[in-house]
This record gives structure tokens, C-alpha cells and sequence, in this order.
């Protein structure tokens, strides 16, 4: 059963899978379900229309499933969606989606949301994401798998971070981080890549050798990315990492300002269908 504090309100609604624990002062709204053994410590609030799955941590002054902040959002019904073993600290929070954005936030598995930080809505986080202390995800962006933000960091809506990159401390990310790359500065730019946690994860060493080549040939030069991307899949036909790199790098291109999910972007004139 669930362990529920007595200073606790659970809305009748909500559901509570085995070996959950709500602390003192917790706010549990309608159309919410914790999975098993997620913990909620004092003092969390988990707003309405949100599913969380087994093993998560949330710590004090947390406030996940409110309504986005966002003009369009005119009270439609909008989600938020958390996998398992997520660790989500202090005073984090973290809002649904938008009618106008496909109408949920996604968070997938062992990701660590650190204290103070902000996923806005429509947001999707792929597993092994980690946010440090105090970074700030507008609407619509996407983290790729294993990928990291330092702390202070600000990202702008529909930019896009690959797979296992690393956006550095207090940078203005305003145009999409390419897989396995590292970027620093306001406005961020392409510095390097990811070699530690490329390492980390268990890359094999002939794919972050390939990685090296495409990162000094791609981002050192901007001139001739398109040649160079073919003479590059040419060259590494065999390493699907540099495939993935190239296809981030011509999403990016193509997208609007340099983020790829600017082609998702609805008419900003969009409103809410009239409630029933």
C-alpha cells in the first residue's frame, strides 16, 4: 500500500501503485498516477493529468503538472508524461503541454533534473538527461538521450540538443546542439566534442576517432558543409554515429534560425476548441 502523510491532500481521483510515499504537505491533484515506489518528499505539489512511472524521486518545493505558461493555452486538456527512476530536486518545475504543441510533456527514464530548473511545456527529455541547477528549457525542446546541460544555461524554444552532447554553463543556446557535440558561449557555439561522455557511454573508441574528423571538418569551416557531409558518410560508411551527426547537422540547416523543430511550429494565432 501507500504510505500517505496525514498533513497529505490526494484528490480522490489520483492513483497511488504500491510502495509510494507522499511526505507532509504534498498536493496530489485529480487525474494524477504515481507508480511504484515513487516518493514524494514534503512539500510537493504534483498539479493534475500527470503519469509517473515506478522509482522516481521528487524532492521539497517541486512543482510538476502545472498549467503551461504559454498565451495560447486556453485550459485545454493537456498532459505530462514521466518514466521511471527520474530524480527531480528541489524547487524544479516542470509543466504540461499545449494544445497548440501536440499536447504533452515527455520525460523518459534515470534522468536528474537538478535544483531550481525549468522544462516549460511540450518539452521531450529522453532517458539519461541530465539539467543542472537552475537551467531553463523554453517550449518544445528536445533532449537527446545521455545529453547535458550545465547550470544556468538557457535554451530557446524548439532547439533541439543530440544525443550524448553537453551544453556548457550559463550558455544562450539558440539554434540546435548537433549529437556528441559540445557547445559554450552566449550565443553557444560548436567547441568541441563530448569526448567524456562519449566515453561514458561506452562509444567504442574507431566511432569517437570518426567523430573527431567530423567535428573538425564540419565546424571549423563553414563553407562546403554539404561536400564535406557526403565526403564524410563516403568515408565512414560504417559508423552510424557519423550518420546520425551529418542527418542532426542538415535537419539543422534546413530548420528555421537553425532548429530543425521549427517545422513542427503551429500558427502562433492558434486557440483553444470551445469547451463543451
Amino acid at each position: 500500500m501507500a504510505t500517505i502523510h496525514p498533513t497529505a491532500l490526494v484528490d480522490p481521483s489520483a492513483t497511488l501503485a504500491e510502495g509510494v510515499e507522499v511526505g507532509a504537505f504534498c498536493v496530489v491533484g485529480p487525474e494524477v498516477h504515481l507508480g511504484e515506489d515513487t516518493v514524494l518528499m514534503d512539500n510537493v505539489h504534483v498539479k493534475c493529468n500527470t503519469t509517473m512511472g515506478a522509482g522516481n524521486r521528487v524532492h521539497p518545493f517541486a512543482a510538476i503538472g502545472q498549467e503551461p505558461q504559454d498565451r495560447k493555452f486556453h485550459g485545454e486538456h493537456t498532459v505530462l508524461k514521466i518514466g521511471d527512476n527520474n530524480d527531480i530536486r528541489e524547487h524544479v518545475t516542470i509543466h504540461r503541454g499545449t494544445g497548440n504543441g501536440g499536447g504533452e510533456t515527455l520525460i523518459g527514464d534515470n534522468c536528474l533534473i537538478m535544483v531550481g530548473s525549468h522544462v516549460a511545456h511540450d518539452c521531450v527529455l529522453e532517458d539519461h538527461v541530465t539539467l543542472a541547477n537552475q537551467v531553463m528549457l523554453a517550449g518544445h525542446v528536445y533532449m537527446g538521450a545521455g545529453s547535458s546541460v550545465g547550470g544556468g544555461a538557457g535554451l530557446h524554444h524548439y532547439a533541439t540538443v543530440g544525443r550524448l552532447a553537453f551544453c556548457g554553463g550559463l550558455a544562450r543556446v539558440g539554434k540546435d546542439v548537433p549529437p556528441f557535440m559540445i557547445a559554450e558561449g552566449a550565443p553557444a557555439d560548436v567547441r568541441g566534442i563530448n569526448s567524456i561522455g562519449l566515453v561514458r557511454a561506452g562509444v567504442e573508441q574507431d566511432a569517437i576517432d570518426a567523430i573527431k574528423q567530423c567535428y573538425k571538418r564540419l565546424f571549423r569551416d563553414a563553407s562546403g558543409v554539404t561536400e564535406r557531409i557526403a565526403q564524410l558518410r563516403a568515408e565512414f560508411a560504417d559508423i552510424p554515429e557519423v550518420d546520425e551527426l551529418c542527418r542532426a547537422v542538415e535537419a539543422s540547416s534546413a530548420g528555421k534560425h537553425g532548429r530543425a523543430r521549427e517545422a513542427i511550429r503551429q500558427d502562433d494565432r492558434w486557440s483553444a476548441p470551445k469547451q463543451a
